[in-house]
């Protein structure tokens, strides 16, 4: 037997290349078993690679990936919102123990086979845990950013010396319950950290109501009118009002009586509103003539006529007057006929007509006060929208919603293009009755009264001007038409 042979150059040489691929598969395996302790190479936690971190440089590379700012954008303005602030915590524990189960949950052998060939196994991602206070975003965003950056409307305001406005600013207000979302999602991104505010833009406001009183008052002084203005305008939107009286720089109480006014034809606004609680639901031809003529062409004997035919006694003026005081209207009547020579009927006293601080010399026959004929219009024209106001609850059954609408439309036909008219643009709808009386050429009061409807609202203007000489009439109709302008410009500011 040759023992020689048994340790055969050859076999040397086998034991050693088994001895050294135990050796080199030993070594992979420690080099393997390194590799294996941190995170596979492509593994993705939240949009952070961390392939090749162990837990701890993961978990720091989440931290300062998502500790980055949230820029916020307000116009111009950029302010970075820490983290922090709105307590904006990553779920590490979760997302780490979840990459470590998938690496987990892969076989050994396999992952090292494709460890020494050189593969690699593609790892899942594992999305964003986190959360953040809600409450602690919507304090921030309301008290640091909106206190800081809204900016409220500024409004129109007058041009000095003239019955026009000045256009005014825009405000913006942080819309706080839309941007919550959206910086909710910059909070949980890593590539979009930058929001745009989303504001809501509020339109530039009117001045306040007592400024326009202001104005109006500006507009009779620069008129240089020194007589009595009387001005009552209500708001039909909110029901506030403008009432005043005025001389020469100087208020004239309205509180708690009024100023007494001849009413001329305005007090055919009355007669319509008696005819109409005493008419039919098919009032004739003839009827409905004699007040289109009343109140279109302002005719006295239509007048006339018209009390006689629904009204139907020899007294029917002073049942004008019962009616107005039933609506709460104590300064407005009629004493007689409009026909010349007509006998005063009665002599009626007023809380106005027996003021002694101020005095306009008022017909015996017809008058009213602004505010009288200003809430009458008021009564009428809320009767027409919904049938509400005082006349269908003080006349139940006798003025229907039909019936107010007929009226404003037999008052919007009185087209004269002057006073209140001469005050609003072409194709205004304004319902309106005017009136004055020339006494031997000689005009001392000028009333006009309407509802006039606007795009920036509807509003009861009623204007009086008496002097106790004479008014000349292109400038009194002019005042009352600026003053009407001042109204209609103040509703409807230029944008």
């Amino acid at each position: 037997m040759n023992n020689g042979g048994l340790f055969s150059p050859l076999r040397w040489f086998s034991v050693f290349f088994l001895l050294a691929a135990v050796g080199l598969t030993s070594f992979e395996l420690v080099n393997f078993s390194r590799a294996r302790s941190v995170f596979a190479p492509e593994q993705v936690i939240a949009g952070v690679p961390v392939g090749g971190l162990d837990r701890q440089q993961a978990a720091q590379r989440l931290i300062e990936a998502y500790d980055l700012p949230v820029e916020l954008r307000y116009g111009e303005a950029i302010i970075h919102l820490d983290p922090s602030i709105v307590d904006f915590q990553l779920d590490l524990e979760a997302m780490l123990a979840a990459a470590e189960m998938q690496r987990a949950q892969q076989s050994f052998w396999v992952d090292f086979w494709d460890y020494l060939w050189g593969r690699t196994t593609p790892s899942e991602e594992i999305p964003l845990r986190a959360t953040f206070s809600e409450q602690r975003l919507r304090t921030y965003l309301q008290q640091e950013i909106a206190t800081r950056y809204d900016t409220p409307p500024i409004p129109a305001k007058p041009i000095v010396g003239t019955v026009n406005f000045e256009p005014g600013q825009p405000g913006t207000v942080l819309d706080v319950d839309a941007a919550i979302p959206l910086i909710a999602r910059a909070l949980n991104s890593l590539n979009n950290r930058s929001v745009v505010l989303p504001v809501i833009t509020s339109s530039a406001s009117r001045p306040a109501f007592q400024n326009l009183e202001i104005l109006l008052k500006q507009t009779i002084d620069l008129a240089g009118f020194d007589g009595i203005t009387g001005l009552y305008l209500l708001d039909l939107q909110n029901m506030a009002e403008i009432h005043f009286g005025y001389r020469q720089l100087q208020n004239i109480p309205v509180m708690p009586t009024d100023i007494a006014f001849t009413a001329s034809s305005i007090i055919k606004i009355p007669i319509m509103v008696s005819v109409f609680r005493r008419l039919g639901d098919q009032p004739d031809a003839e009827t409905t003539k004699l007040i289109s003529d009343m109140i279109d062409k302002s005719g006295n004997e239509a007048a006339d006529w018209l009390m006689d035919r629904v009204i139907g006694t020899n007294r029917s003026p002073l049942a004008v007057g019962e009616d107005m005081r039933a609506l709460g209207l104590p300064n407005t009547f009629l004493a007689g006929y409009f026909y010349t020579g007509a006998p005063l009927l009665e002599v009626v006293k007023t809380p106005a007509n027996q003021r002694s601080d101020v005095f306009t010399d008022p017909d015996p026959y017809s008058q009213t006060t602004p505010s009288d004929m200003g809430m009458l219009l008021q009564d009428i024209y809320l009767c027409a929208e919904n049938g509400g106001g005082s006349l269908p609850a003080v006349f139940p059954g006798e003025i229907t919603q039909e019936e107010c609408r007929q009226m404003i439309d037999y008052l919007a036909l009185n087209k004269i293009g002057v006073l209140i008219e001469a005050g609003v643009p072409d194709g205004t709808r304004v319902a309106h009755k005017h009136g004055w009386v020339s006494v031997n050429g000689i005009i001392n009061t000028i009333g006009d009264a309407g509802i006039v409807y606007t795009p920036g609202g509807n509003y009861v203007l009623v204007i009086f001007l008496y002097h106790p000489q004479q008014l000349i009439w292109e400038p009194a109709s002019k005042l009352i038409a600026d003053l009407s302008r001042a109204v209609y410009n103040y509703y409807n500011l230029p944008r």
